[in-house]
């Protein structure tokens, strides 16, 4: 296992590139300590597999090194960096059976045989795969499939990383709990440094100690579950992260209160020195209320989702989602919201304040 240090990592698939929009990776700063469980959550195409397979050595970045450990592992082959990737999509042999995919990765280290079996056994009941042992892969579904790649990449002991590409995307829904917990009490038992690359948010959140958001080839935050909920430091992983996502509306600032839509809205975080770029407020609908003495609003839609109700709001040009307790009422006539202070945020050009 390894701390890996990411320095200045920048990346294009360009022969020439002349402009920041040709480059998949913007330049990447960050750093994995030894044995944590960490996440690199986004959307499609903002370069999170690009920046993994940087770490693994399929790919030399453009400009920028990776450390293991503090030596710099730049141009070592990824043989030589002793990494594991699990891909999207299954990476097995179809002919060999259950046991000898599992067992392949440490006879091909020269592993002695009663050690191959111990291990091989061990990862196997961890991922319910001990059943079915003496199955040849190629007539297992596509879970059992992607359980077999998951256990190559777990089997072994010596390697300084294990990495996730997306790794439960072919996997039955109703599985995929199972398997991040799986992944969870690998990670716990053995203390091995894993990165999990998902743009699926629940996924993150639910895997990693600690979640690098990245949009457009940049990272825009690091840190824990908590701290991406409710203090984001980019508007982007206020609305990417939650479900509504976080609001975010334009606004001015005057003696240190935001003016939203003409009404001052107090918050307790007031920036410091002046402010400048384009300014918006940003609030969660976990701390959004109705109250008496608030913002005026009008209830356009209340959808009922069990346990809370999303209500629906706008304010002149502006839409506002809000959560509701199941059993709170809803002032129809003449709703007013209160925004809460100590969770209501200011942004200029997208960056906290």
């Amino acid at each position: 296992m390894a701390q890996i240090t990411l320095a200045g990592i920048r990346h294009s698939y360009a022969d020439s590139p002349s402009s920041p929009s040709d480059y998949a990776l913007k330049g990447v700063d960050g750093q994995w300590a030894d044995g944590g469980a960490y996440a690199l959550l986004g959307p499609s195409g903002c370069g999170k597999s690009t920046l993994l397979n940087i770490v693994s050595g399929l790919l030399q970045p453009s400009e920028g090194r990776i450390l293991f450990d503090g030596k710099d592992v730049t141009a070592l082959d990824p043989v030589d960096r002793h990494v594991a990737q699990v891909f999207q999509f299954p990476v097995i042999y179809d002919t060999m059976t259950v046991y000898e995919n599992l067992a392949f990765p440490l006879r091909n280290r020269g592993m002695a045989e009663a050690e191959v079996d111990a291990r091989v056994r061990e990862i196997a009941a961890m991922l319910d795969l001990d059943d079915m042992l003496e199955r040849r892969a190629t007539g297992l579904t596509a879970d059992g499939k992607q359980k077999i790649s998951l256990g190559r990449g777990l089997v072994r002991s010596d390697v300084n990383v294990i990495m996730f590409d997306e790794p439960l995307t072919v996997i039955d829904p109703h599985l995929k709990w199972m398997l991040r917990s799986k992944l969870k009490e690998v990670h716990q038992r053995f203390g091995t440094t894993m990165i999990y690359v998902t743009h699926d948010q629940i996924e993150a959140l639910t895997f990693a100690d600690r979640v690098m958001v990245m949009t457009e080839g940049e990272v825009v935050q690091i840190g824990t579950p908590v701290e991406l909920f409710e203090r984001p430091q980019h508007t982007f992983v206020g609305y990417f992260i939650g479900s509504p996502g976080m609001n975010v509306m334009p606004c001015s600032l005057f003696q240190g209160d935001a003016i939203f839509d003409g009404e001052a809205v107090t918050i307790t975080e007031k920036p410091v020195g002046s402010a400048s770029g384009s300014l918006e407020l940003g609030v969660r609908p976990e701390f959004i209320t109705f109250a008496e003495d608030g913002l005026s609003v009008e209830i356009v839609n209340v959808d009922d989702i069990g346990r809370h109700k999303i209500v629906d709001l706008r304010r002149g040009d502006h839409r506002i989602k809000m959560l509701a307790g199941e059993d709170d009422p809803i002032p129809w006539e003449n709703p007013r919201i209160r925004f809460d202070p100590d969770h209501t945020r200011i942004y200029a050009d997208g960056r906290l304040l």
